[in-house]
């Protein structure tokens, strides 16, 4: 695929995206993340010139130098693991999506503490339960909400999650079912949790029929990893 064929793609993934949430009937409306990893800065002005404003990193080391090499006011989502070591990173990006243990949330709420903002940030919940993905099980989200609400370094603005590659649409509506409820969860504790992180380039649809408010595709965008 090359890039200036993208915003024809953007336009057809769009449509369909308008028809997810008319069929899911959750009336969100949606944020349409482009994941530019393994993509130099090529892409992602190309994904501004076709109408993106939101693009998504997997890793600190890849999105900081791209940063630089862009001068389009893009917001960045870090939506891979954050280590506690380069918690500072977060300042870059306008929302961490991937906070995925007790750990990196108290380092996430002391730099937010110490630069005297709060770091917008989702909660990562492993609802399918597989070992290959980090993350809370949805039995954690509501102590975990609780501990949190005294953490004023963090603001939890939602959940993240990811569903099993090539899963039948039955388990990945389990999956995305389980991810608005652990929202629901937060947001019963009084966190600002509207946002559901959820839906790549293979499972987009049923996500956003699902509730999902932010979809994070590269694939389906920019063609495979890399090419």
């Amino acid at each position: 695929m090359l890039y200036e064929d993208l915003a024809g793609r953007l336009t057809g993934v769009q449509e369909r995206i308008a028809a997810a949430v008319a069929r899911g009937g959750h009336e969100q409306r949606v944020t349409l993340i482009a994941v530019t990893k393994t993509h130099g800065p090529d892409a992602v002005r190309a994904a501004w010139s076709a109408g993106v404003r939101d693009v998504g990193e997997n890793r600190v080391q890849e999105a900081l130098p791209k940063m630089q090499a862009v001068l389009e006011p893009v917001h960045w989502h870090l939506i891979g693991h954050l280590q506690r070591n380069k918690v500072k990173a977060v300042d870059h990006f306008t929302l961490l999506h991937s906070v995925d243990s007790r750990r990196l949330a108290e380092a996430v709420h002391e730099h937010g503490m110490d630069r005297g903002r709060p770091v917008p940030a989702l909660l990562q919940v492993n609802v399918s339960g597989e070992t290959s993905k980090g993350g809370f099980t949805s039995a954690e989200v509501e102590p975990l909400g609780e501990w949190l609400c005294g953490r004023s370094g963090i603001t939890v603005q939602g959940v993240m999650t990811m569903a099993p590659l090539d899963a039948a649409e039955t388990v990945l509506r389990g999956v995305f079912a389980g991810a608005r409820a652990a929202r629901d969860v937060l947001r019963g504790l009084g966190h600002p949790a509207a946002e559901l992180s959820m839906g790549m380039s293979g499972d987009y649809e049923v996500a956003v029929e699902e509730g999902a408010t932010m979809v994070r595709l590269g694939t389906i965008l920019f063609g495979a990893r890399g090419t």
